[in-house]
């Protein structure tokens, strides 16, 4: 690739939306390369605005930049990822997105009411916990991540 074909960070910032500091740190983390110029100025290769965009929207769901660096490494080194390259990536990940998936509807679909978290808040609720029996079940809102008020002895929700 010639120099002339090689963008300044500018443009990368111009073209992804991500200012040239995250730019700077997305290098230092190792999930996107640059080549410096006879000024020492970072200049990208065009595939480095795929990275970009998917580093993004990676985040955005929630993955850390240890997935992220661990699915890239699955990623060819010395060419262009093929889009073979990104469907592969992207098929090791839709096992956890679809989790969240269901976390998220399951919060959107309980949020009017108790999310079982045991607080004790409401003294009835659709998801009654008597004596804070939630918390023998483990941390956070426990019925939302899945488990059922009968386990444990927990009771039945709706019943007093």
């Amino acid at each position: 690739m010639t120099a002339s074909t090689l963008l300044p960070i500018g443009e990368v910032v111009e073209r992804t939306g991500v200012a040239a500091s995250a730019l700077r740190f997305y290098e230092s983390e190792g999930l996107i390369e640059s080549e410096r110029s006879s000024g020492g100025q970072r200049r990208y290769h065009r595939d480095m605005l795929r990275r970009v965009a998917f580093v993004k929207v990676a985040q955005r769901v929630g993955l850390s930049l240890e997935d992220i660096r661990e699915a890239f490494s699955m990623l060819p080194r010395g060419r262009t990822p093929s889009k073979a390259d990104w469907a592969r990536l992207s098929r090791a990940w839709r096992p956890r997105l679809d989790e969240q998936i269901a976390v998220l509807e399951a919060l959107r679909d309980q949020l009017d009411s108790c999310i079982g978290c045991g607080c004790l808040s409401l003294r009835r609720c659709a998801l009654y916990n008597p004596d804070d029996r939630a918390r023998l079940l483990g941390h956070g809102p426990r019925y939302l991540l899945g488990d059922s008020p009968e386990a444990g002895g927990v009771g039945v929700p709706g019943e007093v």
